[in-house]
């Protein structure tokens, strides 16, 4: 009885995707997970062909944020927030634009070629294209 218990409750956990980095379906720009690291941390305006590049994120304390800032940026949610701060303190930098929830995310980037951000990879549909996953 026991055992058929903990298969139940072990068949009854969500299973969780990935994250994906995403971009607009358009976008032939070639970017690769290093330079989408550049710029979320500001130190390029631009994906590879030179157009321009405009990051979007989540608000503070989405988990898929938390996720992105530590395993693709390398940073703590205090970390990420601090060194944008600096960044927007000393006239170098603004900030991705917050976005407070995966649709929206997955529309400005479908709609905008310019655009790049990320969600549940199971959340992802034909007008978006995955750069990497995390």
């Amino acid at each position: 009885m026991k055992f058929i218990f903990a298969l139940c409750l072990l068949l009854s956990m969500p299973v969780f995707a990935g994250t994906a980095i995403i971009i607009n379906a358009n976008n032939t720009s070639g970017i690769d997970v290093e330079m989408v690291k550049r710029i979320y941390l500001g130190k390029s305006k631009a994906f590879p062909d030179g157009s321009r590049a405009i990051p979007l994120t989540f608000e503070t304390g989405n988990g898929l944020r938390n996720i992105f800032n530590k395993d693709v940026l390398g940073k703590s949610e205090s970390q990420y927030s601090a060194f944008w701060s600096k960044l927007v303190f000393t006239g170098r930098g603004t900030p991705p634009e917050m976005i407070s929830n995966e649709n929206e995310m997955l529309t400005l980037v479908a709609t905008n070629p310019n655009t790049i951000g990320f969600i549940d990879e199971s959340k992802v549909d034909g007008s978006v294209k995955i750069v990497g996953t995390f």
